[in-house]
């Protein structure tokens, strides 16, 4: 299956151009922060207890989180993917290489690297606010299969992050005139490969998406903090791990042991965090407060 011409810029605002990566965290945020305030505003998921916080608690700590979500994922993506961002900060022989790290309009983010931000914002918001670290994930985690599924289709139409070659009859070659255009060669090759960030929008965001909804809304598992982060670390985890199965490893990787990919080995410690987490709420009774 040839590769749709997809332009990555849906429209130029004068000289700035609107990409459909930049309209996917705008569109993971915006609903998620609608569903987030759905979640608060429905005292009923929460009782015995109350909600963490309120409305206008939720308002301030969208700016925690889209920072978190910003600067980890990018300084993440720098870490586990491409260090040589960080020494070029002293080596670098341009001005474009030294301050690479910044040009978040090049590309390159982590999820985990984003993960881990949003998890400081959550940490430093609940200590600010005095609110149990916990129930606020609770809060936020049912939300973030929507920026991931919003995410991964802009990784479709920007034609990255592709799959391993592949005969099944959906597979796709990541190859188009564009593409050909801006690089002088199509970097997927003309082989057909796996459409990998379908693969993911689907179980990451739609599928993991409804796995919490269901808790949330089905078994009332908002009363017992820690459950639905515990069950987000361990949905995402699983997924993503199996994925990488069929997921092109990052250009550059080492070869780990065992066949492991750098997204296997980060994914590892969520599922087992994750683990903990759904043990503890239940063997825990329901809060009160």
């Amino acid at each position: 299956m040839p590769f749709p011409e997809f332009d990555p810029v849906l429209i130029h605002l004068g000289p700035l151009p609107i990409r459909w990566y930049a309209l996917a965290y705008v569109a993971g945020i915006v609903l998620g922060w609608w569903y987030a305030a759905r979640l608060v505003k429905t005292e009923r998921l929460w009782t015995p207890g109350k909600p963490p916080i309120n409305t206008t608690q939720l308002d301030d700590l969208v700016l925690w989180i889209v920072l978190g979500i910003i600067l980890g994922g990018r300084l993440g993506y720098a870490l586990f993917y491409k260090p040589i961002m960080y020494a070029q900060l002293f080596t670098g022989q341009t001005l474009g290489e030294r301050f690479e790290l910044f040009q978040l309009w090049t590309g390159g983010m982590s999820f985990h690297g984003g993960f881990l931000g949003v998890c400081l914002a959550i940490v430093l918001y609940s200590r600010s606010q005095k609110i149990d670290m916990l129930r606020l994930g609770d809060v936020v985690a049912p939300v973030v299969p929507l920026g991931l599924m919003f995410g991964r289709l802009a990784n479709f139409i920007n034609g990255e992050l592709w799959g391993r070659e592949t005969t099944v009859p959906w597979a796709v070659r990541f190859c188009n005139a564009r593409i050909q255009q801006m690089y002088g060669f199509c970097p997927a090759g003309d082989a057909p490969r796996h459409p990998s960030q379908l693969y993911e929008a689907g179980l990451e965001g739609i599928v993991l998406l409804s796995i919490l909804s269901l808790g949330i809304w089905k078994f009332d598992l908002l009363k017992k903090p820690g459950y639905i982060t515990g069950l987000f670390l361990v949905g995402y985890g699983v997924c993503r791990a199996a994925l990488e199965n069929v997921r092109e490893p990052d250009y550059g990787m080492p070869d780990f042991p065992l066949g492991l990919t750098m997204g296997m080995m980060l994914s590892i410690p969520m599922i087992l965090v994750g683990g903990w987490l759904i043990w503890r709420a239940w063997n825990r009774p329901p809060v009160a407060a």
